[in-house]
């Protein structure tokens, strides 16, 4: 039982960090940001591009290469779509999310890649005497760091209160002298930081790349983000992380002729969720339109 535990964890741990990253963004711009899956797989291709030299550079490149990614979409794809209908940038989103996808395949081929990638952590240690695997106990420390980074970024910093000011109502932060361009832009950054811890932990736990990499994860971590709270970041990292435990909980509890249904379990469980509180467990206190 303990195994499955720190399964669940582990794997909370990344959806919380994936629906961080989605509703970061539709904080500040109530924006659904589809190409945050891309985020996670330029992040991954980093890692394959760098990891025979150094550990450390692979996870570096992989930042870079995903924040440079996040400010590039940004600036080309949403700036200029800024104050449109969110249909229109849900429609936006989509379309960035399947062009860098086919950019991807046409780049570098649809087959999985294999990647070595952080070997010592594939190790096990003892714990009231049972083994797990360090990977895994490493994933829950790397996530709980991040997410507690983030918590403390948002409260302790004026450039994180300006981001949690925009969040709640963007048009009066504007008039309050926030700059809009600088706030959306760090956004965009922190998410592709985000989706570059994902993308590490993710591929040191699979040891595969490929260019849909990303897609079910955001998906899956979106639904999180619902179930969570639209607009609530503490709602998306806790959405996304019971989201998370519940996957591998279904997996371990269901007899195993209902193991192949266990997205159905899980969709059916958000179902029941959304009609008891359909504006989420953490609701955000000005859930309005602001851009």
């Amino acid at each position: 039982m303990l195994q499955v535990v720190v399964d669940a964890v582990s794997v909370g741990g990344l959806y919380a960090l994936t629906a961080l990253g989605i509703g970061l963004i539709f904080g500040v711009m109530r924006l659904i940001n589809f190409a945050h899956a891309q985020l996670i797989t330029i992040a991954g291709y980093a890692v394959l591009l760098l990891f025979t030299a150094s550990p450390v550079l692979a996870v570096l490149g992989a930042i870079i290469a995903a924040a440079l990614l996040a400010l590039a979409v940004e600036r080309t794809a949403f700036r200029p779509l800024r104050g449109a209908d969110p249909a229109m940038l849900l429609i936006a989103s989509f379309a960035v999310s399947f062009f860098i996808e086919k950019v991807m395949i046409m780049l570098v081929g649809s087959r999985p890649k294999g990647v070595d990638f952080l070997p010592a952590l594939a190790g096990q240690v003892e714990v009231l005497g049972i083994r797990l695997q360090l990977l895994q106990l490493v994933t829950i420390l790397v996530s709980l760091v991040l997410l507690i980074g983030t918590t403390w970024f948002l409260k302790s910093t004026r450039l994180g209160l300006e981001m949690r000011a925009a969040a709640e109502n963007f048009r009066m932060a504007e008039v309050l002298g926030v700059r809009a361009n600088r706030v959306i832009a760090a956004a965009f950054a922190i998410s592709g930081l985000l989706a570059a811890a994902v993308a590490c932990l993710f591929v040191a736990q699979t040891g595969l790349v490929q260019p849909r990499m990303g897609l079910q994860l955001v998906i899956i971590a979106f639904v999180g983000t619902v179930i969570g709270g639209l607009g609530s970041l503490p709602g998306a990292a806790f959405g996304g992380f019971l989201v998370g435990v519940a996957t591998i909980l279904l997996q371990a509890l269901l007899p195993p002729e209902l193991r192949v249904f266990r997205e159905a379990f899980l969709f059916l469980a958000v179902a029941v969720v959304l009609l008891v509180r359909p504006q989420g467990l953490i609701p955000a206190r000005g859930l309005r339109e602001r851009i």
